[in-house]
């Protein structure tokens, strides 16, 4: 077998706007799931009781479904009810379920650590729940649970090359054509899973560095 990776190469416009599309809808569903995410934690601690059972029922549903099912439902199921979404939007918005879910619990983890001493302590300061919740609690509790986030946040991403399955054009369904249309499968393949390799090192690196730096400081 011999490998010929410039006929692939040659469709490289094709390549270069399915990984744009790729690294766009982890751009934008990435802190939204994140922000989702702390949100229905912060609902599951401090909520009411009927609220707590709303989203405790959402992110155990989603949690134990695949994320294709999810995908199905928002791109599929969402237009009975009068709601269409283009490919591209719908991957977004399961995108930002399916990261919001498992961000929850990995958030819910880090704020049910924090002692109880530093909430009583805020609280004799006269600190609402709102400002403590903002300054006190959440800023050391995405600390501890950072790189439990980064990894959530990169499997989002590559599971964002199923999206293809309701032609959103990402790097997986570029690589599919590619190989449809060239018959040089292997070598198509070699070169995505190089790319998404690459990205999830480089995403590991940039949200290790933004973190600590941006979100909760040292």
């Amino acid at each position: 077998m011999i490998l010929d990776f410039s006929i692939v190469l040659a469709q490289w416009p094709l390549l270069l706007k399915g990984l744009a599309l790729t690294c766009l809808l982890t751009l934008l569903t990435a802190p939204l799931g994140v922000a989702l995410g702390v949100l229905c934690a912060w609902l599951r601690v401090q909520g009411p009781a009927w609220l707590r059972a709303v989203v405790a029922a959402y992110v155990e549903l989603v949690r134990n479904t695949p994320f294709i099912i999810q995908l199905f439902f928002v791109f599929f199921g969402l237009p009975s009810l009068g709601l269409r979404l283009s490919p591209e939007v719908a991957s977004a918005l399961a995108m930002v379920l399916n990261l919001g879910a498992y961000a929850s619990e990995i958030a819910r983890a880090g704020i049910e650590a924090t002692p109880q001493g530093q909430i009583e302590a805020a609280l004799s300061l006269a600190m609402s729940r709102w400002q403590i919740f903002t300054r006190v609690v959440l800023p050391p509790a995405l600390a501890r649970v950072w790189p439990a986030l980064v990894s959530q946040m990169i499997i989002v991403m590559l599971g964002s090359s199923v999206c293809g399955q309701i032609s959103t054009e990402e790097f997986s369904f570029a690589a599919n054509l590619i190989a449809s249309r060239t018959f040089r499968n292997f070598e198509a393949y070699i070169l995505v899973t190089g790319a998404y390799l690459a990205l999830a090192v480089a995403l590991r690196r940039l949200l290790n560095w933004f973190g600590p730096r941006f979100i909760f400081g040292r």
